[in-house]
């Protein structure tokens, strides 16, 4: 590679120490470098480490007759003295008359420092130049970081409608030093320097960064050329701004990121300053900045004192100056996707450093934990009775779920001295929606601890819920009006956030139904019970948004676009458990009368068996005869494995209007993640005197 330049001031090699300031609309580059002699032995020693990566020198030139620089790259050679041979990176052929050209000095760049070097040139000719080497040169250390030499890296520049293609020679987090190729009919004069431009950098598989830029400087012929470029901001929002923001901890001793850096491949290990769910801090010294504010870093590595490290995939999204007279930096980074087990155990190391004695998904002592279910009445009689005849199986299933810690399921516990105080519990048991169970505390110790696993959910969700791998565009629970509590809480914030497709509630009737060891003995040949088609699902959506126009139906996968997929099937598969969903549509003459919903997973998955159970929607209260209805649940659930099976009907005014006896009303509460904010407004203002 070679650069001409007018004047020493103009477009400056990749390898020029230089710092760029910004003061409102103006850029200037400034050079501020500090300078110190170094010995030709520790000179020798940097070369061949040179030659040994492959590397390059810069060899400096002045033009005899114009006055005009150029650099050309050599590769040196092995160095065993106090002389140096060096062969160009290009053969030159007819591109420079030498004899028109002044030596001047040598430079090249190495962990982050320049080393300028004037030797006498011996032989100079077109294939390379012999030199001797001084007895000292000067290594310069800029007062803030290099232009870091770039490869293999594409770039597209975009303005006003025009696409150039190009590839990038060099970055600092301040600037973009890039060539383009203009492809006829295009010129490089489309290139309008006064406006801005659009910057894509891509490498082998993905796109490392994009953004608007400013043209700080550039040279060119007709159509190539090499441009400055400065991006116009330093922050990103990579995420919609948040009223309530992840909580970060500063960790002692502080973990640790190691990537390899997407735009130089090189190696950077740097310690974090803040972490929590979402993302960290780190701090840069100003000649060691290598984060460019939106450069993706598609596999980064959390260590923590190199026990075990978490991978992610991250994106820089601020560089902000501390102070002025240090002028070190602190670059903040956004967590974009990590698997959620790693994720768990990050957000449970966080919450514990929180408070110790909250836990997220740690091993439970199996008694303790019922013991703790008995003795807070949350096992009540009548459940207890339901649930006996099955219990070896439900201790099977929780000694997984407890001791294994499966993808698909969560649990938070508030525990001091050893004892249980308070648990709340959440499955993956839709494909975007997690169900919320087992809310229970012991307050005869301590008033807070059901409160405080509450927070501790809603924490989790608030850390979990923009990562794709987590999948959480929902989160549902269940309960019953009466019961104050859960009333107040999910009841309440779907009053305060106003907004039934960011908060909905809709009420259902519970019964038991006993399962039917032979089929009715009448059915008219006009019904039918058939798989539930695209179209079925299409009407019911209909229904339910004049209806009740609430988030359920998608929160438990009842949309068109999502009836037929399964791989929330194969995911529990994978971990040991079972879960099965079958839908069915009742039909009389080609009319929908009603879709059955039948969940099928194990034994005590969920204590009020909601995960095994029949959900009901009747679209046609007055068409569907009760007994119709009862005789098709009937015909599903002669394929169940337990005498009762759980049956949740919408709406509640069909139950009443056929005096269908029903044991309570349940309540589905549906919270889409997006209005975390005003979810933890509301339990912030309820709880204000707890959640200090």
């Amino acid at each position: 590679m070679f650069l001409l330049k007018n004047n020493p001031s103009e477009v400056r090699s990749p390898f020029t120490p230089f710092s760029i300031k910004i003061d409102g609309s103006s850029t200037e580059i400034v050079v501020k470098p500090k300078f110190k002699e170094i010995p030709q032995k520790k000179l020798v020693d940097q070369l061949n480490f040179i030659h040994f990566q492959d590397g390059t020198i810069q060899v400096n030139f002045t033009h005899i007759n114009y006055n005009q620089k150029v650099t050309i790259s050599a590769y040196p050679q092995p160095c065993f003295g106090n002389s140096l041979e060096c062969l160009w990176t290009t053969p030159l052929g007819g591109l420079h008359k030498l004899n028109a050209l002044k030596f001047d000095n040598f430079s090249f760049s190495e962990a982050q420092k320049i080393y300028l070097v004037e030797p006498e040139a011996l032989t100079l000719n077109d294939l390379g130049v012999y030199f001797t080497l001084p007895e000292t040169c000067l290594e310069i250390i800029p007062a803030q970081s290099i232009m870091h030499p770039c490869d293999g890296i594409a770039v597209r520049l975009i303005q006003n409608s025009a696409v150039f293609s190009g590839y990038l020679l060099g970055f600092h987090p301040l600037a973009l030093y890039i060539q383009v190729h203009a492809l006829p009919p295009q010129t490089y004069n489309w290139i309008n320097r006064d406006s801005g431009v659009n910057v894509i950098l891509s490498g082998t598989s993905e796109i490392i960064y994009s953004g608007e830029c400013q043209i700080m400087d550039g040279i060119s012929d007709f159509n190539n050329g090499k441009l400055v470029l400065t991006p116009i901001f330093q922050n990103i929002n990579r995420f919609s701004p948040k009223e309530f923001r992840s909580s970060r901890q500063t960790l002692q001793p502080s973990p640790h990121i190691v990537f390899s850096h997407p735009l130089t491949q090189k190696t950077i290990d740097l310690k974090i300053y803040n972490i929590s769910g979402t993302g960290f801090s780190v701090i840069e010294e100003p000649y060691h900045s290598v984060l460019l504010p939106g450069m993706v870093i598609p596999n980064l590595s959390l260590n923590f004192s190199d026990s075990f490290s978490i991978s992610c995939k991250a994106q820089v999204i601020y560089r902000r100056i501390l102070d002025q007279k240090s002028l070190r930096i602190r670059c903040g980074i956004a967590i974009l996707d990590m698997d959620m087990r790693y994720h768990m155990k990050l957000l449970g190391i966080l919450q514990q450093a929180n408070n110790q004695n909250t836990y997220v998904c740690s091993k439970v002592n199996m008694e303790d934990l019922w013991h703790f279910f008995f003795e807070t009445g949350f096992i009540s009689p009548k459940k207890y009775a339901f649930i006996e005849d099955n219990k070896s199986k439900i201790k099977e299933t929780y000694e997984k779920l407890y001791t294994q810690s499966p993808a698909i399921a969560r649990h938070f516990v508030y525990q001091d001295k050893g004892q249980i105080l308070g648990h709340m519990a959440m499955l993956r048991f839709y494909e975007e929606t997690w169900l919320i169970h087992h809310h229970a505390a012991n307050n005869s110790f301590s008033n807070r601890a059901g409160i405080v696993v509450l927070d501790q959910i809603g924490s989790y969700a608030n850390d979990s819920h923009n990562l794709y791998s987590i999948h959480m565009k929902f989160l549902i629970c269940y309960y019953q009006p009466s019961n104050k509590f859960p009333s107040r809480v999910f009841g309440g914030a779907a009053t305060a956030i106003t907004n039934r497709q960011g908060c909905s509630l809709d009420n259902f009737a519970y019964f038991h139904f006993m399962r039917c060891p032979t089929p009715p003995q009448y059915w008219p040949k006009s019904w039918k019970i058939v798989v539930t088609r695209a179209e079925d699902l299409q009407e019911l959506n209909t229904f339910y948004a004049c209806h009740s126009g609430g988030l359920s139906l998608e929160a438990l996968d009842l949309v068109p676009e999502r009836f037929e997929q399964n791989s929330l099937d194969q995911e529990y598969g994978r971990v040991g458990f079972k879960r099965k969903k079958y839908l069915y549509s009742l039909i009389d003459n080609d009319v929908l009368m009603a879709v059955l919903l039948v969940n099928v997973s194990d034994m005590g998955m969920n204590l009020s068996e909601l995960t095994n159970s029949i959900t009901v929607f009747v679209l046609d209260s007055n068409a569907l005869p009760s007994a119709r209805l009862l005789d098709t649940i009937g015909l599903l659930s002669r394929n169940c494995d337990r005498q009762e099976y759980p049956i949740l009907l919408y709406p509640v005014s069909y139950a009443d209007k056929y005096a269908i006896p029903y044991e309570k009303i349940y309540t589905l509460w549906v919270l889409n993640t997006q209005f975390g904010d005003a979810y933890f407004r509301h339990l912030k203002n309820l709880f204000r005197s707890v959640l200090v």
